[in-house]
């Protein structure tokens, strides 16, 4: 299998230093190699080089997408490009859905919904009918469970059925609290949370210990700064509308925005942002460790980045400037813009 090697002005691995005039080589669906243009090029020098402008960017992880933007919806991108209806430079994401027929096949998590409105109802006809899905699905690292239901036993049953079938969970903060979901054995390291609310100290406190990611859709600028400097881990989401302008990055640059016009300390804001929108989405998935991995651009990870026509001194300010994406390429298939 040919090596292809894609170089830019600037790569932002993320997991790394920003790269000037740098270049990411590819081998079928996986990185190989990423470093300088020189570097990359030497190591193969008969590799199929595409030249872009402006920067290379790990792909955008959206840790809360709605089925509402697949590919078969009204005036959406068609299911060749899913990436583009996910939102610009957007690879992969966590999208809940009611029938697992509903995937777009972008890479991600699928979460089936759970909404049984209580154990009667949960136990008649919505647990046989979550495990049948489960069951019948041919990809089932690619599935989930939305824990939607407003009942806390039906709550801790879906627990025990995501351990069961090691699937992970997806939680709405605006549904429960973390210390009912604590109580009811949702929270840990394999389910994550997806707030539009300002968190209390003690909140955020629970759902660090329990290592449970914690995916904004909004932009409460405060509680976000105190989630980044208390060392919870943070996702970017475009909530349940799935539709917002800009997509994850347009949360973060709203984020950031707020954060200004409160007078707040911003240092460093820009990066934590990205890093949020990329490899704390890919914690969120659960997707974020060896081969394969997302979120981020070295030898080994998925390859999947996008390609954004930013310049400029500081580039993670210039990416959050929301400028035009020009391509998206996941596992290492180039879906152009549109």
């Amino acid at each position: 299998m040919p090596v292809v090697v894609h170089s830019a002005p600037l790569v932002l691995p993320v997991c790394a230093d920003p790269i000037r005039d740098g270049a990411v080589a590819l081998k079928g669906d996986r990185v190989v190699e990423v470093g300088t243009r020189a570097s990359v090029t030497t190591s193969f020098p008969a590799a199929e080089e595409s030249r872009w402008t402006g920067m290379i960017v790990a792909g955008l992880v959206d840790a809360r997408s709605a089925a509402s933007t697949l590919g078969s919806a009204p005036g959406s991108a068609p299911e060749s490009a899913p990436g583009f209806a996910a939102g610009p430079g957007v690879t992969a994401r966590a999208c809940v859905v009611s029938d697992l027929a509903e995937h777009s096949g972008l890479p991600g998590i699928s979460y089936v919904e759970v909404t049984s409105a209580s154990e009667e109802e949960w136990e008649t006809r919505g647990r046989n009918a979550v495990i049948t899905a489960i069951r019948e699905v041919d990809r089932p690292c690619a599935v989930g469970i939305a824990a939607h239901t407003p009942d806390p036993q039906v709550l801790e049953d879906v627990a025990v059925l995501a351990r069961t079938f090691g699937l992970r969970l997806l939680v709405d903060l605006d549904r429960h609290s973390p210390s009912a979901l604590d109580e009811a054995g949702v929270l840990g390291p394999l389910c994550h949370v997806v707030v539009s609310r300002p968190l209390d100290p003690g909140e955020r406190k629970l759902l660090r210990l329990r290592k449970t990611v914690v995916a904004v859709c909004a932009s409460p600028a405060p509680d976000m700064l105190a989630l980044f400097d208390e060392g919870n881990i943070v996702a970017l989401g475009t909530g349940a509308g799935g539709g917002r302008t800009g997509g994850v990055l347009g949360v973060a640059r709203g984020i950031r925005q707020h954060a200004r016009e409160l007078g707040l300390r911003t240092r460093g804001l820009d990066g934590r942002l990205v890093a949020a929108a990329t490899m704390g989405g890919a914690r969120a998935l659960g997707m974020h460790r060896g081969k394969g991995r997302i979120g981020s651009l070295a030898p080994g990870t998925r390859a999947d980045f996008a390609v954004f026509d930013a310049r400029g001194r500081y580039p993670y300010a210039a990416l959050l400037a929301q400028p035009p994406c020009l391509a998206t390429v996941i596992g290492g298939t180039v879906l152009p813009a549109t």
